[in-house]
């Protein structure tokens, strides 16, 4: 601990410089202009809704397997034969967002990119649409961010490209090359990306990822998704907890989701019900 006497002088400097002791988190962005607006039109043009390239996807896992150390390969192996066997391991299961990148990587679900003044959204369709956001006001990477699912994404534009550098991603995330088989990063993963149009209706995500708790090297690959705009194709609401509930009625008659009991995936009524 720091004698007294040493922290009057930090105190007095604090109080003559409020900058000093504010936190970077604590800045006040500025309302976006019109001209911020007018900028959007000048982006590449990323509107409709996204979907997987399960065959690539596919061929990439075959052609370009991850490079994992030797002692996670074997973790790997294990999971590669219980899921040949019929005892998948069943990663996203709890209902947990997937993270980055295996919200990339794996996924089979549709996604939407909504591009606004500073900040690039990523809508997922699964579980009530998740979202990651990538910051592309010119802020820098914050030295120690906080961690979560999907990690704290700084962006930039180089042309048509989005160059993505993203961080502080939670160890439980996992770095997944199907549902049922991946492994925890455990800590110190961090995924670069340039995601760009290939053709008027085919997006790629260019992967470098780098978890040196697991991987030999930085993992480079690729995932494509392509463009449809038909209004069947909009994402679409999805919530993997509301199997778990059943419609009922409370004691003065609103309606209420209540936990469901289920047998061999049956829901049943509750034990009280007839």
């Amino acid at each position: 601990m720091r004698p007294a006497s040493r922290l009057l002088p930090l105190l007095a400097l604090a109080i003559a410089c409020p900058a000093i002791a504010q936190r970077a988190s604590d800045r006040v962005d500025p309302a976006p202009t019109a001209a911020d607006w007018q900028a959007i039109a000048r982006l590449p043009d990323w509107s409709g809704t996204w979907s997987p390239d399960i065959v690539d996807q596919n061929a990439q896992i075959r052609t370009n397997p991850t490079p994992w150390k030797p002692d996670i390969q074997r973790q790997v192996d294990h999971w590669t034969a219980e899921e040949a066997a019929g005892r998948p391991k069943g990663l996203l299961i709890d209902c947990l967002p997937h993270g980055t990148p295996t919200f990339i990587l794996i996924t089979h679900n549709a996604l939407e990119i909504l591009f606004s003044p500073g900040r690039v959204t990523i809508l997922g369709e699964s579980d009530g649409n998740r979202l990651r956001r990538i910051h592309t006001d010119g802020r820098a990477m914050p030295a120690d961010p906080d961690p979560s699912f999907h990690g704290y994404s700084v962006g930039h534009w180089d042309g048509s490209t989005l160059v993505v550098d993203t961080k502080g991603i939670l160890p439980q995330v996992y770095l997944a090359v199907s549902e049922a088989v991946g492994i925890p990063n455990n800590g110190d993963m961090r995924v670069k990306e340039r995601i760009h149009l290939v053709d008027p209706d085919t997006l790629a995500f260019d992967l470098e990822i780098d978890a040196p708790r697991v991987l030999t090297r930085p993992w480079k690959t690729t995932r494509l998704y392509h463009r449809k705009r038909q209004r069947s194709h909009e994402i679409v609401e999805g919530v993997c907890r509301q199997g778990d509930f059943r419609d009922a009625t409370d004691a003065r008659g609103n309606a209420i989701f209540a936990p469901a009991y289920q047998q061999d995936g049956n829901i049943l009524p509750a034990p009280n019900e007839k």
